[in-house]
């Protein structure tokens, strides 16, 4: 089945919304992430990405960390963005949303001149960040209870 959509960086305060709520509704509801550490003090400054049915619907979200936001996470490297916070609803999975997020969020990367792009995946979806071109690094470690490994790619 194919459901026409589109991504886009949030770009107002109700894109915003959307995109706390598709995170609600896949990490908080689904996994059974606390919601009190579900969102965090780098909501304020991330790039947003969401990614929307043609009726409006959010399917899809997605942030960037850049700047000193992203070297608190990566290990101090200006260059490297970070990738955080991907979530595609349910109805939406297998429909190649995933994928048209992460690419939307290098494409902001680029924009703001990072070289690279560095994530915690959970465990079980390293195939699908291996197929956009990720590598894996470092010991699987715990995030919210959840296996995780560190992943980088270059732009």
């Amino acid at each position: 089945m194919s459901v026409p959509y589109e991504v886009r960086v949030a770009r107002d305060p109700a894109d915003r919304e959307a995109c706390f709520a598709v995170r609600k509704e896949v990490f908080v509801v689904e996994q059974g992430v606390p919601q009190d550490i579900e969102y965090d003090e780098y909501d304020a400054v991330a790039v947003h990405v969401l990614a929307v049915r043609d009726d409006g619907a959010p399917l899809g979200t997605g942030r960037l960390l850049h700047g000193a936001e992203a070297a608190a996470k990566t290990g101090g490297d200006p260059a490297l963005g970070s990738l955080g916070r991907l979530a595609v609803t349910e109805e939406a999975r297998g429909l190649g949303v995933g994928a048209a997020l992460v690419r939307a969020i290098e494409d902001a990367a680029r924009a703001r001149g990072l070289t690279a792009v560095d994530l915690h995946a959970q465990s079980d979806a390293l195939g699908f960040y291996e197929r956009l071109g990720y590598a894996a690094y470092g010991p699987e470690f715990p995030d919210a209870g959840i296996p995780h490994r560190g992943m980088r790619r270059a732009l």
